[in-house]
């Protein structure tokens, strides 16, 4: 059974932080049931990947594109259906009514509030005069 360093594979993947990625997600691609271009020797997915990597059988840039796309949130060309945009642009414009009420009703308290203060009358100033 050969030994593989990460010696052997940072001649291939010169960053340390790329190979990490890199070997991961070939793991996870072994696990998923991709053939192995090499013998396994009874060695784990994490070090046939390593090992591939290290033996230049695997395409790195193909091991790339696989785990950015991977990670993608949003996927290009797959635009949310028509219906659902108008469904949530009226729940927005609700949302923003029920806002914009919130915010009169808000100001028609803080003026009632300045009204009351401006009736109020000061006990001590009445206690002075007399």
């Amino acid at each position: 059974m050969a030994r593989v360093t990460v010696e052997d594979c940072i001649r291939e993947v010169p960053n340390r932080f790329d190979l990490v990625l890199l070997s991961s997600q070939r793991a996870r691609q072994i696990a998923a049931g991709s053939p192995l271009t090499i013998n396994r020797d009874n060695d784990k997915n994490p070090v046939v990947a390593l090992r591939e990597i290290a033996g230049k059988t695997v395409s790195l840039d193909d091991l790339q594109e696989s785990l950015i796309h991977g990670l993608q949130k949003h996927i290009p060309g797959e635009e949310p259906e028509e219906e659902l945009m108008q469904f949530l642009s009226e729940e927005q414009s609700y949302a923003g009514e029920a806002q914009r009420q919130i915010e009169i009703e808000d100001l028609a308290l803080d003026d009632e509030i300045s009204d009351d203060e401006d009736e109020t009358v000061d006990v001590d100033s009445i206690e002075e005069e007399e």
